[in-house]
């Protein structure tokens, strides 16, 4: 991604590894989330997405600015300056609302219909879970990650231009003061 067009510029960098994610529905709504905030790439394992990739669920079109790339093993892409931070409900995790998350993240997350394999969790420098009652499906943890991870930055407000830059085109919404 282009640093001029970065909103939280200077604030980290953050990839993301789906484990064999179950459809293109996940894969696109994960995208849709990296390009709200503005992840680096995304990396997926497994065949299950390449299946069903026709199907095309990232309406921002995220693919144009952020990579996505096949992997056949996550830890071999994690750029070297990156924690490698399992997202899972595992025991002994931390939880997000406690978690400082790192300037530089390659977060992990497991499939929906699924868990990450202990190897993964062993070889993560962090594991951390979203506390809720039953589980969330990937897009929604991801959104909530990610979301988790903009909140916690010391960041100036970016006002009124960056709703401007981020709503839909046919929305013209005012605050009546």
């Amino acid at each position: 991604m282009n640093n001029e067009t970065k909103v939280w510029q200077g604030r980290g960098s953050v990839n993301i590894g789906l484990v064999n994610p179950k459809s293109p529905t996940n894969v696109g709504a994960v995208m849709r989330a990296a390009g709200c905030y503005q992840v680096e790439a995304v990396y997926y394992t497994g065949e299950r997405y390449e299946r069903g990739a026709r199907f095309q669920t990232d309406t921002q079109d995220s693919r144009r600015t952020i990579p996505l790339m096949r992997s056949e093993s996550l830890f071999d892409d994690v750029p070297n300056d990156m924690t490698v931070v399992c997202v899972e409900l595992v025991e002994g995790a931390i939880s997000l609302p406690t978690y400082d998350h790192p300037e530089k993240a390659f977060y992990i997350f497991g499939p929906e219909d699924g868990n990450l394999r202990q190897s993964v969790v062993d070889q993560a420098d962090e594991v951390v879970y979203i506390p809720t009652i039953g589980c969330m499906n990937l897009a929604a943890t991801a959104n909530v990650l990610l979301y988790d991870r903009l909140s916690k930055l010391t960041m100036d407000d970016a006002g009124d231009g960056l709703i401007r830059k981020s709503r839909d085109c046919r929305n013209h919404l005012r605050v009546k003061k």
